[in-house]
């Protein structure tokens, strides 16, 4: 996790940039836009795929959703702007849960067939913790639930969950594309100037190394005699490693980006995603409890 934290520090530098309007150019049209169009699409494939085959186990449905989990940890980091309206990045994403809530609502629902869960406009008004990646991950994977309720209500409480999941995506990646990466381009509102763009932008990679370093890999790690896989992110669905890998990959690119004017950042930089990457390839319990379940 130091170098993780190591590359936080190594950015307080970097704020006074030579060419800001390029860089926020640059990071909004190729790092911000892409990433949350390509989120849209697969959203959209999985709630269209639970629309065809709403069992558990089909691997057409878990295909789909892992490939659209893997767009929502590419755009985790950018926890501001349309992702915040109507807690959209929270009804995408209630993670850590320690209280056990996603399972619990889940299973109230599905014990009661109850009806929030047959269409998504009244499911939008459910508890957050039954909606979003981590409680499909429950729906998809989880054998305690498979027993609970009617597989006909299971299936629709499926369906209605993926169509809600596209819901919000959809909605974070329009209001991008409409108009929010205009509040970025050209600051005048919210932010006030190019420079405040950037703190925000350098904000939002401090806070996903910070969540990956102490969620990700910290809840599980925290003690390394005594570490607790269960604690990891999404290890029903074996993806604990995976999210790790995702979020360092697009992590480094946002700060390659936002250090593009000093190239005498880049050798450090460097060298500390690269102790990063070593600690994705190393055998430890997050991979232990990715192996426990097949993707």
């Amino acid at each position: 996790m130091k170098h993780i934290f190591a590359i936080g520090i190594i950015f307080q530098a970097t704020l006074a940039h030579a060419d800001q309007r390029q860089i926020i150019q640059d990071t909004v049209q190729n790092h911000i836009l892409p990433r949350y169009e390509a989120l849209k699409e697969t959203t959209t494939a999985l709630s269209e795929t639970a629309m065809m085959d709403c069992l558990p186990e089909s691997e057409p449905l878990r295909a789909a959703y892992n490939e659209a989990f893997d767009d929502w940890i590419a755009v985790s980091h950018l926890r501001f702007g349309p992702s915040e309206t109507d807690d959209r990045a929270f009804a995408l994403a209630f993670w850590p849960d320690p209280r056990g809530s996603t399972p619990k609502t889940l299973g109230r629902l599905l014990s009661n067939s109850d009806e929030a869960g047959l269409n998504v406009e009244d499911f939008s008004d459910v508890s957050i913790a039954a909606r979003g990646f981590y409680a499909m991950e429950f729906l998809l994977y989880e054998d305690a639930l498979r027993d609970v309720g009617e597989e006909d209500y299971r299936c629709s409480l499926i369906q209605t969950a993926a169509a809600d999941i596209a819901e919000s995506a959809n909605a974070i990646a329009d209001d991008w594309e409409v108009d929010f990466s205009e509040t970025l381009l050209s600051p005048s509102g919210l932010f006030k100037n190019d420079q405040e763009v950037i703190q925000e932008l350098f904000k939002a990679l401090t806070l996903g190394f910070q969540f990956t370093s102490e969620s990700r890999i910290g809840r599980p790690l925290a003690d390394l005699d005594r570490p607790r896989p269960r604690r990891a992110e999404a290890w029903r669905s074996g993806r604990s490693s995976r999210n790790i890998e995702v979020s360092i990959a697009t992590l480094a690119d946002l700060a390659e980006r936002l250090s593009a004017d000093r190239t005498d950042l880049q050798p450090r930089l460097a060298d500390r995603f690269g102790h990063c990457w070593k600690l994705c390839d190393r055998p430890a319990p997050l991979k232990q409890s990715s192996s426990d379940n097949a993707r």
